[in-house]
C-alpha cells in the first residue's frame, strides 16, 4: 500500500467556482515564461473554453512551451479534433487520452495545471462554463456549478510537475522498455516527510501504481476521526468499505455529514438513495444539494485534514478512472473549506429517516434495483474490485 507523501511549506489557496478559478488560471498562464502543462476531462466550446484557449495561444506565441491533455470521451471526439486543428497552427502541443477506448474503459478525469514549475492548480473544475450543465444538455443552471480547486506554490509543485510530465510521456510513442523505466522512476519518488505547517500531498489514482490510493486516504482520515467528518460529493456510489467507514465514524460519536448533489442523473440519484436508510440509521446526516449542480469532491475531517480534487465517491472514480486530489493537513486551509461546505449544507435539504419510511414500496424497490444494476456494471468494469 502506497503511503501519502506529505510535504511541508506549501502555500494553498482555495478557489470556489469558476468566478475565482478561471481568472486565476488565465492570469497564471499570461504570466508564464517557460512552460505550461494543462490536463482536463472536458474542454468545452463556450466562452470559458475560448478564454482558456486564447490564453494558451498567447503563451505559445511568446515562446512558452504549452502541453495540453484532454480526455477524448469527456471533451468529445469532434471538439478534440477541432482543438488539434486550432492548436497545431498556434504552437500548442495537444494530446488526447484514450481515443476510441483503445486502452480499455478508463478515462482521465484529472484537472491539473502547472505553470513554470512554480504554481499549480488541482481540483474539480473542467474547462467549461459553470452556468451551463456539463451533461451535454448545456441547459442553463440556476446558480454557478458548486465546485472547488486549489492553487498552490511550494515544494509540492515539483511532485505535480513530475506527474504531468509522466502523463504527457505516456500518451506519446513510448516503447515497453521506456514505459517500464518511467514506471520505476515514479515508483521511486523520494519521500520528503515533515511536520512543519502547510503539509500537503498530491494523491493520484491510476490502474498501475496507485489503484486505491485516494480511497485509502479517505479511509485513513475517517478511521482516525474523533470530532467531525464533512464530505461533499456529486455522484455518491462508493464501495462497501467507504460506506462502512462513514457509518463506523458516526457510530463512535463522530459528527458525520454527507452533502450529496442530486437532480442530474436519475439512475445515479436512485443508487445514492439506496444507501440512505443504513447511513441514516447509523447516525450519518445526509443533506441533498438542489440549488444547482454540485460538482465538488471535497472533505474535511476534524478541522485538520482536508481534500480537494477530481475524484468522486463512486465506482468509476475510485476503481476505474485516473484522478488527482490534493490532501492537506493544515488547520487554516481546513477551516476555510469547512466554512464553504457548511454554507452548502445550509443551502441544502436535510434527509430524514422518516422520509424513507413513507416512500411508496415501488420506489424503494427501484432504489434497490438501481443499486444492483450499478453494482453489476461496476463489478464487470472493475473485474470484481467494486465491492
Amino acid at each position: 500500500m502506497r503511503s501519502v507523501n506529505y510535504i511541508a511549506k506549501n502555500n494553498l489557496t482555495l478557489l470556489h467556482c469558476g468566478a475565482e478559478f478561471f481568472p486565476a488560471l488565465v492570469a497564471a498562464m499570461d504570466a508564464a515564461t517557460a512552460e505550461i502543462y494543462l490536463e482536463t476531462y472536458i474542454f468545452a466550446t463556450d466562452g470559458i473554453g475560448d478564454a482558456v484557449k486564447a490564453a494558451l495561444k498567447r503563451a505559445a506565441a511568446r515562446g512558452v512551451t504549452v502541453h495540453l491533455i484532454t480526455d477524448w470521451h469527456g471533451t468529445g471526439r469532434r471538439q478534440v479534433n477541432q482543438l488539434k486543428l486550432e492548436f497545431n497552427d498556434s504552437g500548442v502541443h495537444h494530446r488526447s487520452f484514450n481515443p476510441w477506448f483503445r486502452r480499455g474503459v478508463a478515462r482521465s478525469h484529472r484537472k491539473i495545471c502547472v505553470v513554470d514549475r512554480r504554481i499549480a492548480f488541482v481540483g474539480g473544475l473542467n474547462i467549461n462554463d459553470d452556468l451551463l450543465s456539463d451533461d451535454m444538455s448545456y441547459r442553463p443552471l440556476a446558480a454557478p456549478r458548486w465546485d472547488f480547486a486549489v492553487m498552490l506554490s511550494g515544494p509540492l509543485v515539483d511532485v505535480i510537475q513530475r506527474e504531468v510530465e509522466a502523463q504527457w510521456a505516456r500518451l506519446g510513442k513510448l516503447d515497453l522498455v521506456s514505459r517500464f523505466e518511467l514506471y520505476k522512476e515514479l515508483r521511486a519518488t523520494r519521500k520528503i516527510m515533515s511536520h512543519d505547517p502547510a503539509l500537503a500531498a498530491l494523491v493520484v489514482r491510476d490502474n498501475l501504481r496507485n489503484r486505491r490510493t485516494i480511497q485509502r486516504a479517505y479511509l485513513r482520515a475517517m478511521g482516525s476521526a474523533r470530532k467531525s467528518v464533512l464530505l461533499a460529493n456529486p455522484y455518491f456510489a462508493p464501495g462497501r468499505k467507504l460506506r462502512n467507514a462513514l457509518a463506523s465514524a458516526a457510530a463512535r460519536g463522530v459528527d458525520v455529514t454527507l452533502l450529496i448533489g442530486v437532480g442530474q442523473f436519475r439512475l445515479q440519484d436512485s443508487v445514492a438513495h439506496s444507501f440512505y436508510p443504513k447511513l441514516l440509521k447509523s447516525g450519518v446526516k445526509v443533506v441533498e444539494y438542489r440549488k444547482t449542480q454540485l460538482h465538488a469532491k471535497v472533505a474535511v475531517v476534524d478541522d485538520v485534514w482536508a481534500t480537494v480534487g477530481s475524484s468522486n465517491c463512486d465506482g468509476l472514480s475510485l476503481f476505474v478512472n485516473q484522478e488527482a486530489n490534493i490532501v492537506a493537513k493544515d488547520a487554516a486551509f481546513a477551516k476555510i473549506l469547512r466554512q464553504k461546505i457548511q454554507h452548502g449544507i445550509a443551502e441544502g435539504v436535510p434527509v430524514r429517516i422518516e422520509d424513507f419510511a413513507n416512500i411508496v414500496w415501488f420506489k424503494r424497490v427501484w432504489y434497490g434495483i438501481s443499486y444492483m444494476i450499478y453494482k453489476s456494471i461496476m463489478r464487470v468494469i472493475t473485474l470484481g474490485s467494486y465491492t
